[in-house]
């Protein structure tokens, strides 16, 4: 069964009136499937509280920007500390170079537009690929 990657602030965690929370529509929609999902982040120590990344209700991976997670080497690195291989995951996320740089390393990923916030289009993305 494949892990689910998340993208973690712009996509699961959301800002709303000054404060960031889950995105509970979409916490809603990872929970119909029944995969480990991990939350992906380059947040350092003090981002990862600002966030609220401390109160997830799933994994976080984090390299505290070093490297970025638009260097493909976030990846290779993510990959081998959480013992995963590549052709078992599948990864949304909001930033495009990100995007780019974990399909460079063979990671089936989608890219989430954090202003429209389509649901539905990640739904299929996952239906499709786990």
């Amino acid at each position: 069964m494949k892990t689910i990657l998340v993208d973690a602030v712009d996509a699961f965690v959301i800002e709303q009136s000054g404060a960031f929370k889950i995105f509970e529509d979409m916490y809603r929609l990872l929970e119909r499937f029944p995969n480990t999902k991990i939350i992906l982040t380059g947040a350092n120590d003090e981002q990862f509280k600002r966030f609220g990344l401390d109160k997830m209700p799933y994994k976080i991976f984090t390299l505290k920007h070093n490297p970025e997670k638009q260097n493909p080497d976030y990846y290779r690195i993510m990959l081998k500390q959480l013992g995963l291989d590549k052709k078992d995951v599948i990864y949304f996320e909001h930033d495009p170079d990100a995007v780019k740089s974990a399909h460079s390393v063979g990671i089936k990923t989608y890219y989430y537009d954090n202003s429209k916030r389509d649901l539905t289009a990640l739904k299929k993305f996952i239906e499709d690929n786990i």
